[in-house]
């Protein structure tokens, strides 16, 4: 392994996680490459563990960095050598950077997340928009707090979980009654659930308690309009799917790699 790559070398990225079945950032990075004549290649690293994590990567010499996805958010953090302030205080991470210092290898974890879904919800956030349902409790689901109580102003974010937790600010789907379907208007689901192939699925909340003042965001982008965004619409309420934060976090992603900085 070396610590400096000259501009023959081809340049590695990929992503992590496990199973990674078809992956959005392979061919999103791969048409990159091809479009903007970069010499790089993007890998799947499908790891039912992380235990070969390490010697996995340096197998690679020319790693530039990598994204990283289920089940590793949280996890991958403990094998990292450093993290930006803003994924420390996500707690979760979905970028990392590999860098030579003094010819060892460093590891930099990053949260583009946060910055695709904060850029692509915030032109659809109105005055009355103060509280937030987040659904799910995973990696993603703490950068979706992070960025609506400390980049977009919402005053109140409560986890929905299927399953309560003692000392963290959550509901079950079960307590989820008119009051608080009135009162908390944003409502963006971090889990799976409605993902192709199940697209006749959707999160069990009271979907008959929505109205136009609601706005319901969805993270799952395959089918383009799933079943929770259907059912909202059904009702008058705004609604989105995580395209469009998909290709940001991606964008982000590049420029952590290629020299930004915390």
């Amino acid at each position: 392994m070396g610590q400096i790559m000259n501009n023959n070398e081809e340049s590695v990225y990929g992503l992590l996680g496990y199973p990674l079945g078809h992956s959005f950032s392979r061919g999103f990075f791969t048409e990159k490459f091809e479009r903007e004549h970069i010499k790089a290649r993007y890998l799947n690293f499908e790891l039912p563990s992380l235990n070969q994590y390490l010697e996995t990567i340096d197998q690679y010499p020319t790693l530039r960095g990598h994204n990283v996805t289920i089940p590793y958010k949280q996890q991958i953090i403990p094998l990292l050598d450093e993290l930006s302030s803003e994924a420390a205080a996500i707690g979760a991470v979905n970028v990392v950077k590999v860098s030579w210092k003094d010819e060892k290898r460093r590891l930099k974890g990053y949260n583009s997340d946060v910055i695709g879904f904060v850029e692509s919800i915030r032109p659809l956030l109105k005055p009355h928009h103060k509280r937030a349902l987040v659904l799910g409790t995973g990696g993603a689901s703490k950068a979706i707090v992070y960025g609506l109580k400390a980049k977009l102003g919402v005053e109140d974010v409560i986890l929905v979980s299927r399953k309560a937790s003692d000392g963290v600010n959550m509901l079950t789907y079960d307590e989820l009654n008119a009051d608080i379907i009135e009162r908390y208007n944003i409502i963006v689901n971090c889990t799976p659930c409605g993902m192709h192939p199940h697209t006749d699925e959707s999160p069990k909340i009271p979907y008959h308690l929505l109205t136009e003042k609601h706005l319901l965001y969805d993270l799952v982008y395959n089918p383009e309009t799933t079943r929770f965004m259907q059912q909202g619409k059904e009702r008058g309420a705004v609604v989105k799917n995580g395209l469009e934060m998909l290709h940001l976090q991606a964008k982000a992603s590049w420029d952590f790699w290629n020299g930004a900085e915390d």
